[in-house]
């Protein structure tokens, strides 16, 4: 294999086969380049089978890019490496050892909104006060209990309140529903391997015998399970590797330790440490900026970025009047880098607050500027497709409480609340499931319908299977007789879930409905699915950006308060989080970097007066050149007012716009109007913009 396109510490990296290894390597460094080289060069050096490594990701979108790479390197034996994230390995090892475990082979996973379901039943049936004890701090507090493997007869010890007292009682309740429905959360993904392999010694010799080598990538994001099931499977023979920076650990409130990578060579202190440091991306500005900043943490490896580019601009840094002056300003510099024949594609905006995004959104709509915003609303958390969804996993696994619950009286089948309570009265009682507690009434009316699904699911492709569903279980229909412009693209959106169910059949050869909800419960971000063609520039939180870079960034609201976060000003610790945060967000920009502030914001209903953000002083005034007010407003500015009308629209309007004609209003959020055009589909707009006319019926 030939190892020249690599510098000499990626390739003493590469070239380093047997034992613990720790790569640190900084942002834009090439690290996945180096992770999938030496996969491919430890096959052709070792006499081993591709089955004997583990690779592990954080996100599909990068265990299918390691896997792309790796067949670019490779060929077919790309496909036989177990490549994947946590939980798709975890959910692996349950599918191979559910009896052991005390399983049905058809156990289903239930995801975030469902948990949150199952919580707010049991609160309901142990008359837990909903208002005094909020559901969703209820179902984080458990969540956060198993991420440190608390169970919950160690809980137990801990319960001191009345708030731990309630935890703890539908903490308990929560793992029997569980049980009894043959499903398990997210957490068990990781906590029920862990369990598989403490408990039988036997089992975890044989993975370790074959998952000889041992890859862990974004391992500063490693929470307590992942890095003890890490620890597990490579234990034996000690060949792992784990990639990695601690400059980049920004997930601490969702569970990550990024002292684990901090760590790595206490665990294994003959470990070989290399420091990947050369920064292939950015200008040599933009790492001075970066190191500028991030030197000022305590709790980090040493590491200093550098790089062979172009010394590149000055960071441009403009002072805002408010939030409206500040969108202003990102909109006058967007139009000139389009006007220059920049792609949208390679310009950003990044805010620390996903409530920032309204102002910038707005302008952009009025400028006709086409954007994106990165983890806004996800197709699989539409109603209609949890709906769907509900009725799947519900023919997959009858036992599951949550999905029954869902869907027994949609569409409206005449089975109310009374007879639900019957239900569950007689599930606890008996210790079994809702769907096994059925035996009378308009509820067995139901049960036949997912009795003759049952049936009929092994008979037809999976596409025909969902058809079928849609129409024996009575949602299509229903849909249909709402006559409604809602219910018509609802019903798109059922049929663009039967596109994505063919694309996976044809792609992943995936044929059987229980492997294809397994699929669908790891998809942890939907918008890794979602193809988008068209040219848009991109808005999004500095924590979604990770991981990814443009040419051009802009950095906005970085003030005291904002960013750094109000709610690390008595951390030490989670100021340096967010110091670490301010790092990422400046590391994504390779060419140009813009940093923008405002001496007032309103936010949240209220207006406040901040100072620059520390992290800016930080930086060091020889690398930014501040825009002057005066000089940047020499072209005259749009003047809104001419633009805007009172058009007093609400949902159910009727509008004819002069660019997109007829349409109807579905939403009104704001200042922003979503509006479904009979030609142009559904575009959000300025409710007040004089191209819209409102039209009489």
């Amino acid at each position: 294999m030939d190892l020249d396109r690599l510098n000499d510490k990626q390739r003493d990296a590469v070239e380093h086969l047997d034992g613990p290894m720790l790569i640190l390597a900084g942002a834009g460094s090439g690290k996945t380049r180096v992770l999938t080289t030496k996969v491919a060069y430890l096959l052709q050096n070792r006499d081993i089978s591709p089955r004997n490594i583990l690779a592990i990701t954080f996100t599909n979108k990068a265990a299918k890019e390691m896997k792309e790479r790796i067949y670019g390197l490779l060929g077919r034996e790309a496909f036989l490496i177990q490549i994947s994230t946590f939980h798709s390995f975890g959910l692996k090892l349950l599918k191979e050892n559910y009896e052991v475990l005390g399983y049905d082979n058809n156990f289903t996973i239930i995801d975030a909104d469902d948990s949150l379901t199952v919580i707010k039943k049991i609160m309901k049936e142990q008359d837990i006060d909903a208002n005094k004890f909020n559901p969703k701090a209820i179902k984080s507090s458990i969540s956060d209990n198993k991420n440190e493997m608390v169970s919950v007869k160690e809980y137990e010890k801990f319960v001191y309140t009345e708030y731990d007292e309630v935890v703890y009682k539908v903490y308990d309740e929560y793992e029997k529903s569980l049980r009894r429905s043959n499903a398990i959360d997210f957490d068990d993904l990781l906590l029920l391997p862990i369990e598989l392999f403490t408990k039988h010694p036997e089992i975890l010799e044989k993975y370790q015998d074959i998952y000889r080598y041992v890859f862990i990538d974004e391992y500063q994001d490693t929470n307590k399970p992942q890095y003890l099931l890490s620890k597990l499977i490579s234990s034996r023979l000690k060949n792992i590797t784990v990639v990695g920076d601690n400059d980049q650990a920004i997930f601490t409130w969702r569970g990550a330790d990024y002292k684990n990578i901090l760590n790595f060579e206490k665990d294994y202190p003959n470990a070989k440490v290399v420091i990947l440091d050369e920064n292939y991306r950015s200008t040599k500005t933009i790492l001075k900026a970066a190191n500028n900043v991030i030197k000022n943490n305590k709790i980090r490896k040493e590491k200093n970025l550098w790089t062979e580019n172009e010394e590149g601009s000055l960071i441009t840094y403009f002072k805002a009047f408010d939030e409206k002056d500040e969108s202003d300003y990102v909109v006058k510099e967007t139009k000139k880098l389009l006007d220059q024949g920049i792609n949208p594609d390679e310009i950003c905006v990044l805010y620390r607050a996903n409530a920032q995004s309204r102002n910038i959104e707005e302008a952009f709509l009025q400028n006709n500027i086409s954007y994106r915003i990165v983890g806004s609303y996800a197709f699989y958390n539409r109603k209609e497709i949890k709906d769907l969804i509900a009725y799947l996993k519900l023919v997959h696994n009858e036992k599951d409480d949550v999905s029954l619950l869902r869907v027994i009286n949609y569409p409206k089948r005449g089975i109310g609340n009374k007879s639900l309570e019957n239900l569950a009265i007689i599930s606890r009682t008996e210790n079994k499931s809702l769907y096994e507690s059925i035996n009378s009434g308009k509820e067995l009316e139901f049960k036949k319908i997912i009795e003759d699904l049952k049936r009929e699911q092994d008979n037809m492709p999976l596409t025909d299977f969902v058809e079928l569903v849609l129409n024996k279980s009575g949602i299509k229909d229903s849909l249909k007789s709402e006559k409604t412009l809602e219910a018509d693209i609802r019903l798109e959106n059922l049929e663009e879930f039967k596109s994505i169910v063919k694309n996976v059949e044809e792609a992943d050869g995936i044929v059987s409905l229980g492997d294809f909800l397994d699929e669908l419960s790891l998809v942890s971000d939907a918008s890794e699915n979602q193809v988008d063609t068209e040219s848009k520039v991109t808005l999004m939180t500095m924590h979604a950006v990770k991981g990814l870079e443009f040419d051009y960034v802009f950095v906005i609201g970085v003030e005291e308060g904002l960013f750094p976060h109000l709610n690390s000003m008595n951390s030490e610790e989670e100021l340096e989080e967010e110091r670490r945060l301010a790092y990422v967000a400046i590391t994504r920009a390779r060419k140009k970097l813009y940093i923008v502030n405002s001496r007032s914001r309103l936010l949240y209903g209220k207006v406040s007066s901040n100072v620059p953000s520390r992290f800016i002083s930080e930086i060091g005034d020889e690398l930014l050149d501040e825009e002057k007010k005066q000089k940047l407003y020499e072209n005259k500015k749009i003047d809104k007012e001419k633009m805007l009308v009172d058009n007093d629209l609400k949902p159910g309007d009727l509008i004819d716009h002069e660019k997109y004609g007829k349409g109807v209003v579905l939403n009104i959020d704001g200042s922003i109007a979503t509006i479904s055009f009979s030609k142009s589909g559904v575009k959000k707009l300025l409710k007040n913009h004089k191209a819209i006319k409102k039209v009489s019926i």
